[in-house]
């Protein structure tokens, strides 16, 4: 799927010199119009073109923003509410910009999920899995240091929270934290690093982002069945088909994007970040934005220390080795077999899985006590559990279900039994 020969022919003068000199009118036909894609994908396969739109959305509003922000303790709480008063439409902008930070989350953690459940991981794409890692990572150090712009008591307590997990690190922590604070406490300096970072993080994202569907037209697209392409008849043109069926997808998520946006905007957010940030009044409850809440969790279940390691490093080392266990997941997953469909315990543990991500992140919100902190510890031990544990060795005990011989195949059969065929499997045969 990702070679052959380009197909594009330029109708006139003007596109023909511009071919012979740069050739990406070619480049955009080549990857989004005739680009081969499986007949049979799914809902599922549209968010990755949903957190390109949005990824793109927040950077023009986020550049707008940054015109009328100042980045200066006792100018940036204000400012903001200046935005939201006195700027055109600024209102508008600045919950964009808020809930699409939650929205762009609600479509990773849609995109990673279904990577898990298709095995989208697997040899060849092992590379491509790990740059949608790193844009996560790079996503969440973004998110982070945006929601202390604002400046109010949960951006500033949320700051000293968790800049001050580094200091847990024997030896390195204090300088690293020292580092990203431009002192020993969260104050203007670092307003000013934090502003800087959010400003640059997306472009950075942007780039592993172009790196990433690189990868992906390389390898290939996955689809529900886990079968790769045999023959052109598996595949169709990428537009219309798959532009359309992402169009839709995209329209649907887009009216759940302005519900927020235009009835409930704040609601994702936190009260106390109405109040300007105050050193010497700490809230109740210091607790994280939604999407970081299932590590949260994880971060206070170390409540024991683990031998030389004491409670706060090991909590710690236990959040970051949350997300650092992804980059190695296509080598734990031992199954030859790719998609969960045919899996059937895989597909089991894979939603129990599920199931105990959105309880952690709802632990997450709760007290770090009593039946909550017994309740986090089980969900992280299942979370590490279902990584280094399930995936090894569901991959030599578990007999998985016949597979189709092709895609084809898988969508014929489907049909035949009466169901409709996934994704754009009745569409017309290709070349491609």
């Amino acid at each position: 799927m990702s070679g052959g020969h380009s197909s594009y022919t330029p109708n006139t003068g003007i596109e023909k010199w511009v071919d012979a000199r740069l050739p990406l009118p070619r480049l955009i036909y080549d990857s989004f119009v005739a680009y081969p894609v499986p007949r049979n994908l799914n809902y599922a396969y549209a968010f990755g073109g949903i957190l390109a739109i949005m990824l793109v959305a927040q950077i023009i509003t986020g550049v707008v923003l940054a015109m009328h922000y100042a980045a200066e303790t006792g100018l940036a709480f204000n400012s903001v509410e200046k935005i939201m008063r006195d700027v055109n439409s600024g209102w508008l902008l600045r919950y964009l910009h808020s809930n699409g930070a939650s929205m762009f989350f609600l479509a990773v953690w849609v995109h990673i999920f279904r990577g898990l459940y298709y095995g989208s991981y697997k040899a060849p794409r092992e590379l491509l899995w790990i740059l949608g890692v790193i844009i996560l990572l790079l996503m969440m150090a973004t998110a982070f240091m945006g929601y202390v712009l604002p400046w109010g008591q949960m951006s500033f307590w949320g700051a000293t929270v968790i800049t001050g997990f580094f200091t847990a690190f024997p030896i390195i922590g204090d300088p690293i934290q020292q580092l990203l604070l431009g002192g020993f406490a969260v104050d203007n300096p670092t307003l000013n690093r934090f502003f800087s970072l959010h400003y640059l993080l997306p472009f950075m994202i942007a780039g592993v982002v172009i790196l990433h569907v690189w990868a992906l037209h390389v390898t290939g697209q996955t689809n529900p069945t886990g079968i790769e392409v045999k023959s052109k008849t598996d595949t169709v043109a990428f537009t219309p088909y798959a532009t359309i069926k992402d169009a839709f997808a995209l329209s649907l998520f887009l009216i759940l994007f302005a519900y927020f946006v235009f009835y409930m905007p704040n609601y994702m957010g936190h009260p106390d970040n109405y109040i300007p940030a105050d050193s010497l009044k700490t809230p109740a409850h210091i607790v994280p934005e939604w999407y970081f809440l299932p590590f949260y969790a994880m971060l206070r279940a170390i409540t024991f220390n683990i031998g030389p390691i004491n409670s706060k490093l090991g909590g710690v080392l236990t959040m970051f080795g949350s997300i650092a266990i992804l980059f190695v997941v296509p080598w734990l997953d031992t199954s030859k077999v790719r998609s969960a469909v045919y899996r059937p315990w895989y597909k089991l543990f894979f939603w129990i899985f599920v199931a105990n991500a959105i309880m952690l992140g709802w632990l997450g919100s709760r007290p770090a006590e009593g039946i909550y902190t017994i309740l986090s510890q089980l969900g992280t031990a299942f979370y590490f559990g279902f990584f280094i544990i399930i995936m090894p060795l569901l991959g030599l005990i578990e007999t998985p279900r016949r597979i189709p011989n092709s895609i084809t195949e898988a969508v014929l059969a489907k049909t035949k039994s009466g169901g409709q065929p996934a994704g754009v499997a009745a569409a017309p045969e290709t070349k491609g």
